[in-house]
């Protein structure tokens, strides 16, 4: 039968905030990190990222947390036609610290929340029969509602012929077994609850859990009794989870924990235990439902848990395919594996958030060169911050509706722009250099890691650097501090970050000048997601930069080009110059779209229709002669 997803997971889904201040009581924290939680969200999106078409079937609050989940699951891959917005209820909060190694206090926000909300008329059949699994979870067989809804999702995945697979799933505190400070106990015995599980199992294909998880399920109080009591019940493939020893995958009779079969083990540190199970599921089910050997299975389980327990969150850590065959293929593992600074860059680049294929970009980040025309003017240096708000109205009447567009505006000056922006839909960068400085310095930002961390997540730290190659050596040190300070500020907070380099202001731009700088910056270990860069002497150039890009970071975004101010026949001509070049995504002009309409508007010449007027003018034209000179990445 075909089928248009690999799996469906059903049941919890809430949002998760972590404590951002590790070894610290829960009492003591005082920044939270924000992600998709819940067992069954995290299965959804782990194997997403492994390559797997999946869903959720849950329901969200009609919220701002719901919104974020049904966002974020987009974002990843998940398809979310199963995800029902609940009027009544908020979506469920998950609160996290990491007070010790394997010791993760929790407190579970889910008094009638929406996910427990869930019902039979939640469960639709199409949505079954479009799948060749589902994956049904224990806390979801412990209210009648939610047990009904999953016992529909069961009888329909049998009757189109998809596997169920179960994850026990076991939460005391979720059954009323603990109270609201035991959200970390793992085992609380209860006959109840394992008379309610050994319902479901003789209709499983696949039964995951550890050995408090297996107890539970099996109503035995040891693992090997527990395996054998499910066994005489279930012809599932059972998995036991072991934590750092991994896992044992059984078909078949059970007399010994030395009868199944493992996987490749990997000893690394463990910083966070906290959703290592449902990385563990995803990697599990991205081998098992692609017909993988029970030893690849494990193996591939055992690594996306081992990603997991290194690293913070749940979902967000979780591998992408890219980063877990690098993992595996490493000769050497390194045990404190979040500091692997190759996986991590995998990680980054094939986590962050989709960007557009085409960027044309109106910059006005400009500071120190509009205070001198305000200053000309006569004009209050206030009134910048009104004619920044003009040039997004400008872009916007160019852009219309279409994708690709973006603006560089900054926050000295342009904050008001800045939310208009935003709620434009546009691709933003923002400055944190000094201007003119050279050697680079930091706007107002010595401790630049903290104030990036109050931008929105959409905005790309964007960076000039006035860098020759024939610079002295102490300036050349002094920046490329400066710069590795940024890169790893940017990657610390979850930013994207661009590079501009200038180099014909302060030396000859011969052909490999740029294409020197970039390779020099990537040996420091810098890898910025876009580079902006001026335009160069000839395809040569070119040729070099893009070579030097791709030997060293094949995830780059792309190049922008910069204008300097140059005429509009002159840019017109830098974008013939780069029609092959397959990295150049696009433009950032700024002067030679505003400088004219700035002027006479600072001097009170010409009122705010004109100058938005002027500005698309001369923006719409630049875009038509990039669209004219690269047809096939026109907007």
């Amino acid at each position: 039968m075909s089928t248009s997803l690999d799996v469906v997971t059903i049941g919890r889904c809430s949002v998760d905030l972590y404590g951002q201040q590790i070894g610290s009581r829960l009492e003591d924290i005082a920044t939270f990190a924000k992600s998709v939680g819940g067992c069954p969200a995290n299965i959804a999106i782990g194997t997403a990222r492994l390559g797997l078409k999946s869903a959720l079937l849950t329901r969200v609050g009609a919220e701002q947390m719901g919104g974020f989940v049904r966002e974020q699951l987009a974002r990843e891959g998940v398809e979310t036609s199963g995800v029902a917005i609940d009027p009544e209820r908020l979506t469920a909060l998950v609160l996290l610290a990491v007070e010790d190694e394997g010791v993760s206090p929790m407190i579970f926000y889910r008094s009638d929340c929406a996910d427990m909300a869930l019902d039979e008329a939640d469960v639709s059949e199409d949505l079954i029969a479009s799948t060749a699994s589902i994956v049904v979870t224990g806390t979801h067989f412990s209210k009648p509602n939610t047990e009904a809804a999953q016992r529909k999702a069961i009888r329909l995945a049998k009757a189109h012929g998809a596997k169920v697979v179960f994850d026990v799933d076991y939460r005391p505190n979720l059954w009323g077994l603990g109270g609201h400070a035991a959200g970390f106990e793992r085992y609380v015995a209860s006959d109840a609850v394992s008379k309610k599980l050994q319902t479901i199992l003789p209709d499983c294909d696949l039964v995951v859990g550890t050995e408090e998880e297996m107890m539970i399920a099996g109503g035995v109080g040891d693992p090997l009794g527990a395996l054998k009591a499910i066994r005489a019940v279930s012809l599932a493939t059972l998995v036991l989870k072991r934590g750092a020893m991994g896992c044992i995958i059984f078909d078949g009779p059970i007399d010994s924990l030395d009868d199944g079969i493992a996987g490749r083990g990997f000893p690394i540190e463990v910083f966070n235990v906290l959703g290592a199970g449902d990385a563990f599921m995803s990697g599990l089910l991205a081998g098992w439902l692609r017909g993988k050997s029970h030893a690849e299975c494990a193996t591939m389980a055992n690594a996306c848990g081992a990603f997991a327990v290194s690293r913070l969150l749940c979902s967000p850590e979780y591998p992408t395919i890219a980063e877990l065959d690098a993992f595996l293929a490493k000769d050497k593992i390194k045990r404190r594996l979040r500091k692997d600074e190759d996986l991590n860059h995998i990680h980054w680049a094939t986590t962050r958030r989709a960007a557009p294929e085409q960027l044309v970009a109106l910059a006005c980040d400009h500071r120190m060169q509009l205070e001198e025309m305000a200053d000309a003017a006569g004009a209050p240096r206030e009134r910048i911050e009104d004619f920044k708000v003009l040039t997004v109205e400008a872009a916007s009447r160019v852009a219309g509706n279409r994708p690709g567009f973006g603006m560089l505006l900054d926050g000295t000056y342009g904050q008001k722009a800045l939310y208009k922006a935003n709620a434009k839909g546009f691709w933003i960068g923002r400055p944190v250099e000094e201007p003119g400085s050279r050697p680079l310095d930091f706007d107002h930002m010595p401790d630049l890691g903290s104030h990036l961390q109050e931008w929105p997540v959409n905005q790309v730290v964007k960076c000039l650097c006035f860098y020759h190659p024939d610079d002295q050596a102490e300036l050349k040190q002094r920046q490329e501090r400066e710069l590795l300070r940024l890169a790893d500020a940017a990657r610390t907070v979850g930013r994207e970050f661009l590079v501009e380099i200038i180099a014909g202001k302060h030396g000859p731009l011969e052909e490999d000048t740029v294409a020197s700088v970039i390779r020099r910056l990537y040996d420091l270990g810098i890898k910025p997601d876009w580079w902006k860069l001026e335009p160069q002497r000839n395809a040569a150039a070119w040729q070099r930069i893009e070579t030097a890009i791709s030997e060293n970071d094949p995830y780059c975004r792309g190049i922008v080009l910069l204008g300097l101010d140059a005429p509009e026949a002159e840019l017109f001509e830098a974008f013939r110059a780069v029609s092959e070049a397959r990295l150049v995504k696009g433009f950032a002009v700024g002067r030679t779209i505003f400088a004219d309409a700035a002027r006479r508007w600072l001097r009170g010449e010409i009122d705010d229709e004109t100058a938005i007027a002027d500005m698309a003018r001369r923006f719409a034209a630049l875009v038509s002669s990039w669209n004219a000179a690269r047809p096939a990445t026109a907007a």
